[in-house]
């Protein structure tokens, strides 16, 4: 058994045919955009809209970060 077949709190990534993780993995994602793949593949399994606002968060970090452009949050709740 490997790591592959354990997933904790859930199973929301089983059903997919490419694992999040392998694919941040073997095309050298950052933590940032590993984590849209993260959230963008399990958002309608578990998360819901939550995860959605997860992903936003992490694009605006991107696009602050990377690229000096604000962008105006009105509200993340």
């Amino acid at each position: 058994m490997g790591w592959r077949d354990i997933q904790v709190d859930g199973a929301h990534y089983r059903a997919l045919s490419i694992q999040p993780t392998d694919y941040i993995v073997k095309n050298k994602l950052g933590w940032r955009e590993g984590n849209i793949v993260k959230y963008v593949s399990r958002h309608s399994e578990k998360g819901k809209a939550k995860d959605v606002r997860k992903i936003i968060h992490f694009a605006l970090m991107i696009l602050e970060d990377e690229y000096g452009e604000e962008y105006e949050i009105k509200s993340v709740d």
